[in-house]
């Protein structure tokens, strides 16, 4: 146990904000479960608006946040409702030869 008051005061912060936490973290958790099973817009809004909690609490990193939110988002779309990518024409490379000049050298004697 602390002693000082200081250390007293921050255990008891400490405290709240890990129940917060968890709090937040569960809520995350069931709103990602519930997308998985039943993928609908409304149910899409309230995982990024969890998501986006955690994020601002500092539970998740954003670049997870973002790559969670990508994949949630693959799962509403391969429901048909979206159109099917068009696919991108290639342009081909033409290449050029370059022709190069060859030049003579002067043939060494042997002779200094």
């Amino acid at each position: 146990m602390p002693i000082l008051q200081n250390a007293k005061k921050a255990l008891r912060s400490s405290r709240k904000k890990t129940v917060f936490n968890s709090r937040v973290k569960s809520i995350l958790k069931t709103m990602i479960d519930k997308i998985k099973k039943e993928p609908s817009e409304e149910n899409l809004s309230s995982a990024f608006s969890s998501i986006d909690k955690a994020v601002k609490r500092k539970l998740m990193h954003k670049n997870k946040a973002a790559r969670m939110k990508v994949q949630l988002s693959k799962l509403i779309s391969t429901d048909g409702n979206s159109k099917p990518k068009a696919e991108k024409k290639v342009a081909v490379k033409k290449t050029v030869k370059k022709t190069v000049k060859k030049t003579k050298t002067k043939a060494s004697t042997g002779k200094k």
